[in-house]
């Protein structure tokens, strides 16, 4: 009963921190509403507890976050933007390992060098989504923002392969680079393998059911939810990363088109992954703030053995590991596009600009989240020899101290830097996507119109104007779409004629859902003919609004 209980004061405060955010006068980060909300629920009047195993935290939250993860990211910007991301997710890593090792095991009195290099790797990571949330309503730029979702897909197998190593380290007071470097090669490949396989599976399970009519959209996408979790497991019982085989799986069944052509089962998942993602994100962030006066306290027990029982150097110990942190992550960036650069001379290629702002935005918008949470946590409690883990709440404090700064710093520096280089022409994805709705429009067009040659001799006399109105109303429908921006000299008029339109049509479709209530609230209908009709004309409204605005 008190799972059952505490599980749905987690959703309860989930959900009540979005209704929060739109009550609040001033715009605030969703996590750090969720943080606060879950501090709350620990204090003495409510004095709410859970006690969070790493491991079970690792298995139920992360492999279905970064599977949808996974399965969102651009195949192609992943395949273009190869090198920044690798760059990033595994030389930063390292790099930040390295720089925060040496650094902790300087400020922190007794503390090792091989747990400063355990610390280093707990803060590794970073959160996109935790990025998305922040950065308020001026969206990064899009080709940032997928370098930054590759980087955080795959860095989080780098960092807990590091902190295995580091840990390890500590443990045994030896650490060999050979073997280290060997046994993360194959653990990383052969999470990415077990992911793949079990994508290609999956998707080949799927045809054959569909094939012979086992086709239940509710029934596949259950199946679907499980994958994450399935690849997760099989990849931690054959000894390789199941954080890397969660996304393999998500990016293999996105690139192998497994829902195509299925709308229910399509519509359902999206629908699905969005609420699980929204939970999911919302409870790590909500057990962060529940875990907070149990990590201050620990903090404060344990500084006094390290520091001289100096309450304040836990707070110095956030803000100049923070500090290190931007400082690692800004100068590796730097170096990085200006290798991007030396190489693009060496090909004769254009050079990538060094531009400031664009640094100082990827140094902010490396927010860290979940995976430092739980890693944090995953600290053993004893060295090999029985004795306490050195300062062990300290670190523990200093990640989740960690995880508050960068939320904070980057909710009050990315908005500035992004209204500060906002570019005022056109978006080129939105190009793109007008492009590719013109394209598919053609498509269509011909498609109707060999349609329409073929059957032309068969059909009856009395259908043939039948044919024809029919005909002429779908194609009214693709005709706005051909080239908006070339349609005329003036491509601004047409766009905004387009807009016009969409607006109408919209109305349209909201005077119908109005009158269907109605028309079921007067009893001149009954549910199912409600749900049948509003089906259609939710399913028109969405395809008008887009997935951006829906969300």
């Amino acid at each position: 009963m008190d799972i059952v209980f505490t599980s749905l004061v987690l959703l309860f405060a989930v959900a009540l921190s979005g209704v929060l955010i739109g009550l609040l006068p001033l715009a605030a980060p969703k996590p750090m509403v969720q943080i606060a909300i879950g501090s709350a629920l620990a204090l003495p009047g409510f004095g709410l507890h859970v006690s969070l195993d790493p491991d079970l935290f690792f298995l139920l939250f992360i492999p279905p976050l970064l599977f949808a993860d996974g399965w969102r990211m651009p195949r192609r910007e992943f395949r273009r933007l190869g090198a920044p991301i690798v760059a990033l997710a595994l030389g930063l890593v390292l790099f930040t390992v390295v720089c925060v090792g040496y650094f902790v095991h300087w400020i922190i009195p007794g503390v090792p060098l091989s747990v400063g290099f355990a610390l280093g790797a707990v803060l590794s990571p970073t959160d996109a989504l935790a990025v998305s949330s922040v950065s308020g309503r001026t969206a990064i730029p899009r080709r940032l923002m997928h370098i930054l979702q590759g980087e955080a897909l795959m860095n989080d197998a780098s960092a807990l392969v590091a902190l295995r190593f580091a840990i390890a380290a500590a443990l045994t007071g030896s650490f060999a680079l050979g073997p280290a470097t060997m046994s993360f090669i194959l653990i990383a490949s052969g999470g990415l393998l077990v992911g793949i396989a079990l994508g290609w599976l999956f998707s080949g399970l799927r045809g054959y059911l569909t094939h012979w009519r086992a086709d239940d959209p509710a029934s596949h996408v259950a199946l679907l939810m499980l994958i994450p979790y399935a690849a997760y497991l099989l990849a931690d019982a054959l000894g390789v990363s199941g954080i890397l085989s969660a996304v393999a799986a998500g990016m293999t069944l996105n690139g192998l088109n497994t829902l195509k052509g299925e709308l229910t089962t399509r519509m359902q998942a999206n629908n699905l992954w969005s609420m699980l993602e929204f939970v999911f994100n919302g409870m790590v962030f909500v057990l962060l703030g529940l875990q907070m006066p149990h990590i201050v306290a620990r903090a404060t027990a344990s500084v006094a053995d390290i520091a001289g029982g100096e309450l304040w150097h836990l707070g110095w110990f956030v803000i100049a590991i923070t500090l290190v942190l931007l400082a690692t992550r800004y100068i590796w960036i730097w170096l990085m596009l200006w290798g991007m650069r030396l190489q693009a001379r060496w090909r004769g290629e254009p050079a990538p600009r060094l531009s400031t702002r664009v640094i100082a935005i990827s140094t902010l918008a490396g927010v860290r989240g979940a995976i430092t949470l739980a890693a944090a946590l995953s600290l053993p409690l004893t060295l090999a020899d029985g004795s306490p883990f050195p300062a062990r709440g300290v670190l523990v404090f200093v990640a989740a101290g960690v995880i508050l700064a960068s939320l904070v710093i980057a909710s009050i520096g990315l908005p500035a830097l992004l209204r500060a280089g906002r570019d005022p022409e056109d978006d080129p994805m939105e190009r793109e996507e007008r492009d590719a709705r013109a394209t598919a429009a053609q498509a269509a067009i011909r498609a109707l119109e060999a349609h329409e040659r073929t059957h032309a001799d068969s059909r009856e006399s009395s259908d043939a104007r039948l044919y024809a109105d029919a005909c002429a109303r779908v194609l009214s429908v693709y005709q706005p779409r051909l080239d908006p921006d070339n349609a005329s000299d003036d491509s601004a008029r047409v766009r905004r004629a387009f807009e016009i339109e969409k607006q109408l049509r919209l109305t349209a479709l909201r005077a119908e859902r109005e009158e269907i209530y109605r028309l079921r609230n007067a009893l001149q209908i009954n549910d199912e003919t409600l749900r049948r009709v509003l089906a259609d004309i939710d399913l028109l409204e969405a395809a008008l609004i887009g997935p951006t605005a829906r969300r």
